[in-house]
């Protein structure tokens, strides 16, 4: 099965737009259409969880460790990719296709992972 994306909603939307611009068959839910906004980051993901999508954050602070929380209370997720704000959105665009394109969705299973890979 492919990657599905949840943007969470400190997310660079032009990051989601490009992403999109480039494959508009991949399934990216943006923060507002899954109305993330005055969620905490454990709702954001238990919800990422329910949807089985991978959470897509520029939140690399508080991210992390509410991510360790849920997952070892043996929550499953389908993972998180966590974005530095430093890293130029070409950059970020280019990764989560090249991770579309070339992984199955159970690849990133309750992993965290920092881009670019």
């Amino acid at each position: 099965m492919r990657v599905r994306f949840l943007a969470d909603a400190d997310l660079n939307k032009s990051i989601v737009s490009g992403v999109l611009r480039r494959e508009p068959s991949l399934d990216f839910l943006t923060a507002h259409e899954a109305r993330l906004q005055g969620m905490t980051d454990a709702e954001v993901l238990a919800l990422a969880a329910q949807q089985q999508r991978v959470l897509v954050s520029h939140d690399v602070s508080t991210m992390p460790p509410y991510f360790r929380i849920f997952t070892s209370a043996g929550t499953r997720s389908a993972g998180v990719f966590l974005i530095p704000q430093s890293l130029d959105v070409g950059t970020a665009i280019d990764e989560l296709l090249l991770i579309w394109l070339a992984s199955e969705a159970s690849e990133w299973e309750t992993r965290l992972v920092w881009l670019p890979l």
